[in-house]
């Protein structure tokens, strides 16, 4: 029986060959029916209507550079955007910081494939930001500023960079969530460290955003690109996106901006006091807040009567749950401001920022 099927197998297998090759050529060496014989059509008549995103990389791709940082041995990539048409840029801190003081060199790569050397005009850890500024360029396509404190929850939004090195990279996602804290590394403090108040993307951005644009769908500037969550992997793995992605608001780095470009230093905002931190997944031993454990004497704090034990459980009309979110929240005032702190046991204080220069080296 066995021999019988593959018999009939054969049989078949032979039938449909030779049926094949006749009909190929009959059809002069052509399969019948094929579309690779056909025309393509035109190019008018192959684009679909312009989308929405599409008129956002169109417009903003222009404003948008990939920045290479060399520093001994070690270089690296990352992302920054146009500010003035005479190459003036705002990126991260981190993305440059290994060339700050002489250590090294950054260089501009632009869209139109000119290349420039590039100097840090100032930089601000405790932000994350710095100001640089291409040497000897002109005509470049200045970045248009939206505002950050019109973002919603839910509303698209596109990124652009250079993630791992590949320039010119435009993602799309919505704001998955405003105010979220991100300690990007230094203290847990509000006098040290970069503790970031963000909008959260799920825009893919990976290594080499940093420093890139969050823009709206109208393609206006709403935050800058500097960190993203990661889950996983080993020690010396490469991060990637897993759709938690987190910028700087534009409103809060245009004050920062300002003030390295016109000072090459910036101010943060000091109210004087130190606080508990702790995992956002850690289990709760205590109702939520940020619990102060010191005071600094003749700080703002100190002068509106908070004492190291108070727990704060809002900053003006934001909630506050933990240490970090109390340090967002100061750090995305400015110098001089007045903040009403609602504390757990009912009172609510008043307090006026001072400010502090943040030393750093360009």
């Amino acid at each position: 029986m066995l021999l019988v099927v593959v018999a009939a197998l054969l049989a078949a297998l032979l039938g449909g060959g030779i049926g094949g090759v006749l009909g190929y050529q009959l059809a002069g060496g052509r399969s019948l029916g094929s579309v690779l014989g056909s025309p393509l059509p035109g190019l008018d008549s192959a684009s679909a209507p312009q989308t929405e995103v599409e008129r956002v990389a169109r417009d903003v791709l222009p404003s948008v550079v990939q920045l290479r940082v060399r520093s001994g041995e070690r270089s690296g990539a990352g992302s920054g955007m146009v500010l003035s048409p005479d190459g003036l840029m705002l990126t991260n801190n981190h993305v440059i910081e290994a060339a700050a003081g002489g250590a090294g060199q950054i260089t501009a790569l632009f869209q139109d494939g000119r290349s420039a050397p590039v100097q840090i005009i100032g930089r601000d850890p405790s932000s994350d930001l710095a100001v640089v500024k291409a040497q000897d360029v002109t005509g470049l396509a200045p970045i248009t500023l939206g505002n950050s404190d019109a973002v919603r929850v839910g509303q698209n939004v596109v990124a652009i960079g250079s993630p791992l090195g590949l320039g010119g990279t435009v993602t799309t996602g919505i704001v998955s969530a405003l105010n979220r804290a991100v300690s990007v590394g230094g203290g847990r403090d509000p006098n040290t460290g970069a503790v970031l108040n963000a909008i959260q993307t799920d825009a893919a951005i990976n290594p080499g955003n940093s420093g890139g644009p969050l823009v709206d769908i109208e393609g206006r500037l709403i935050g800058i690109n500097s960190a993203i969550a990661t889950v996983g992997g080993g020690a010396g793995d490469e991060a990637g996106s897993v759709g938690l992605g987190f910028a700087i608001p534009i409103n809060q780095a245009k004050r920062i901006a300002e003030e390295l470009e016109r000072a090459g230093q910036a101010t943060k905002p000091i109210l004087g006091v130190m606080v508990i931190t702790s995992s956002r997944l850690a289990p709760l031993t205590e109702p939520p807040g940020a619990r102060l454990t010191d005071v600094t004497p003749e700080s703002p704090a100190a002068k509106a009567g908070l004492k190291a034990g108070d727990v704060v459980v809002r900053v003006n009309d934001r909630t506050v749950t933990y240490g970090d979110e109390l340090v967002a929240a100061i750090r995305s005032l400015a110098p001089g401001q007045t903040v009403t702190l609602q504390l757990a046991d009912g009172r609510a204080l008043s307090a006026v920022l001072d400010g502090q220069p943040v030393p750093a080296t360009k």
